[in-house]
């Protein structure tokens, strides 16, 4: 017999609080309880993409490294590819680049030219929404191969950082929100 659906607070309640990592100060949230659970982690990626079904969405597009964990699973359940973002000087072939500021300092993701197409449907998925910046820069890539954006979404939102409004009024999805 199958077991119920995962909620959002079975999936909030499996998430590890790890205090002062990777610095002091700051409470990471641990996903591997949920990754580790069958059950948790087919829920999360149901929730991801509630809404959405195959024929929906051309493709699905995740943010090294733990957003390739659910875009790439979500891609497989909405039959639609999955577009790799990563950071600089990891794609093999000719890329575009985003570069954005982070807390001390900034960063660059890339994108391969040809991973989009203009008028794509695609949705955007990370583990976690916190200021924003990596998810602009991404959405910044996307929007300059010409794709449409459908949905960001996220399996955490670290709501008190107000991310969300960095990502240029696209429709955020997050599961969990702290």
């Amino acid at each position: 017999m199958p077991l119920p659906h995962p909620t959002a607070a079975d999936i909030e309640r499996a998430i590890r609080n790890v205090p002062d990592f990777p610095k002091p100060g700051i409470q990471f949230k641990d996903i591997t309880p949920v990754l580790a659970d069958a059950r948790l982690f087919n829920g999360c990626i149901d929730l991801l993409i509630d809404g959405f079904k195959p024929g929906d969405v051309d493709s699905v597009v995740g943010i090294d490294a733990r957003g390739f964990i659910f875009a790439a699973a979500a891609a497989v359940k909405l039959q639609a590819g999955f577009v790799p973002v990563r950071k600089k000087g990891k794609l093999p072939y000719q890329t575009h680049e985003q570069s954005y500021d982070l807390e001390y300092g900034s960063a660059t993701i890339a994108m391969h030219v040809d991973a989009l197409h203009p008028g794509s449907r695609v949705l955007l998925i990370d583990d976690l929404l916190a200021t924003g910046g990596t998810a602009a820069a991404a959405i910044a890539l996307m929007e300059k191969l010409g794709a449409k954006i459908l949905e960001t979404s996220f399996l955490i939102e670290l709501k008190f950082l107000d991310g969300r409004k960095r990502l240029g009024g696209h429709p955020v999805r997050s599961i969990v929100a702290y």
